[in-house]
């Protein structure tokens, strides 16, 4: 029998002993991150952060470890990132800016943190001599239409521009990992359709027509830690996903969870409120012009950087670990199968999907 992507990587040697920051790291993905990376046998695990009562409340729930550290520090700020980066091997960048409408409505902000955080961390990582850094990226940076896929989309070409920088001190390998909606993170769209169900509802709905590529938290943590040892340098790694209608998903969440609160799923309605601006009806995880230097796996899609011929690709990017051809495939959520009611239930019975409350409710009625 084939052995699984997952079965074949070997995190555990490979984070053995390390110390690694993580930027961003009380975030719901960067959090899942830190929370992973404890289980590999790391040295240390630096989190580094802007959000002060977030900081103070994991340090908290972790006190008394010797492998965690906490620092306050804004990613944009070169001198403070540059002193918390002394002594690391290796960086998950995931803090940035992730919400469309609010990246729409303070576009500077976006930029200065998506773009220009991306190139501080590069210096910092580069004049600390890390061996490589990963940037957790989205879909909305395929093919763009507003500000936080934008700023999203450049800060994956600095990286790759950043892995082929040339100076003999330069050891650092620049890598991005490409994914799509996180499920049960902060601002998906799963707490806010759980309490509106709680409420009654309506639940709002944009588009009856919007299709999503879904993830887990655990899974895109997963996925990040993964790219982290396969990385040869400059490429982006995406993680196959299964795709649903948000129509779909909110229809499944009021059949299970409207009785948790004594409430007829027959009476909760949905209101179409529509795209707000810059958003798709679908998404993209790669591109047609990729698809000429893309490699296809059990897993992982994994989209070379540009400019290299195929025998250069042969050489530098051959991954031991898992099996990967060349492939044409390009992903769109609008040409994938759908998740049916069935599956979109067993992904919203995973950890960290529902709110931790409702998953109780949920696993008591069904216990």
């Amino acid at each position: 029998m084939k052995k699984s992507t997952r079965q074949m990587i070997d995190k555990k040697s490979y984070f053995k002993g390390k110390c690694v920051v993580v930027t961003g790291g009380v975030g719901s993905v960067g959090r899942e991150i830190v929370e992973q990376l404890l289980q590999l046998d790391v040295a240390m695990v630096r989190v580094i952060d802007n959000n002060e009562s977030a900081l103070f409340d994991m340090e908290m729930e972790y006190s008394g470890r010797n492998d965690l550290e906490f620092y306050l520090a804004d990613i944009t700020d070169e001198a403070e990132i540059g002193r918390t980066f002394t002594g690391m091997d290796v960086c998950f960048h995931s803090a940035a800016l992730k919400h469309v409408p609010s990246c729409e409505r303070s576009p500077f902000s976006a930029l200065n943190v998506n773009i220009r955080g991306c190139e501080v961390v590069g210096r910092a990582a580069i004049a600390n001599g890390l061996e490589k850094v990963i940037f957790t990226s989205s879909d909305k940076a395929v093919n763009p239409t507003n500000v936080m896929g934008t700023t999203k989309l450049m800060g994956e070409r600095l990286f790759t521009a950043m892995n082929f920088l040339k100076a003999k001190s330069n050891r650092t390998k620049f890598a991005c990992t490409r994914f799509g909606n996180v499920l049960g993170s902060r601002g998906s769209v799963v707490p806010l359709f759980t309490r509106q169900i709680a409420e009654g509802g309506p639940v709002t709905i944009t588009d009856e027509r919007m299709t999503r590529f879904v993830m887990t938290m655990e899974e895109a943590a997963d996925l990040v830690i993964e790219s982290m040892v396969l990385a040869k340098g400059g490429e982006v790694f995406i993680t196959k996903m299964p795709v649903l209608r948000i129509v779909d998903l909110a229809t499944t969440m009021i059949a299970d969870l409207a009785p948790l609160h004594d409430v007829d799923p027959e009476t909760v309605e949905t209101k179409v409120t529509g795209a707000r601006p810059g958003e798709k009806l679908w998404e993209e995880l790669s591109t047609d012009e990729e698809a000429g230097r893309l490699l296809e796996g059990e897993k992982f899609l994994i989209v070379l950087p540009a400019g290299h011929t195929q025998s250069q690709r042969a050489q530098t990017y051959s991954y031991d670990d898992i099996e990967m051809a060349a492939s044409e495939v390009v992903y769109h959520s609008d040409r994938q199968p759908l998740m049916d009611a069935n599956e979109i239930r067993d992904m919203l019975n995973r950890d960290g999907v529902l709110p931790a409350a409702t998953a109780r409710l949920l696993a008591q009625k069904t216990t």
